[in-house]
């Protein structure tokens, strides 16, 4: 399973409705469930993000198609980074 780094900004829609963001955090960590994948961490940030997400999903594909359905809804904007384990790094490293 790959590991992803989420940066969250809320959207105008998203900030003005933001009393509803833990319910809107419930339901993601649904669909993330429901693609085959975990939210293992939300943290609220101050600074150019607002929210930052560990996730796993199986693979790339259903990450972006997480990443995808999310953004769509108007209330975020996204930028997500693949992650490597502490033990997917050593291999990589150790295979140079």
């Amino acid at each position: 399973m790959g590991h992803y780094v989420t940066l969250i900004r809320y959207t105008q829609q998203g900030a003005s409705k933001i009393k509803e963001s833990p319910a809107r955090l419930d339901a993601a960590r649904k669909a993330a469930e429901a693609a085959g994948g975990k939210i293992h961490a939300r943290f609220l940030t101050m600074g150019k993000y607002d929210a930052v997400i560990i996730s796993e999903f199986p693979n790339d594909e259903a990450g972006a198609s997480f990443m995808l359905k999310t953004g769509s809804l108007g209330n975020v904007t996204t930028q997500t980074m693949k992650a490597f384990t502490e033990d997917e790094y050593r291999k990589l490293v150790a295979s140079l």
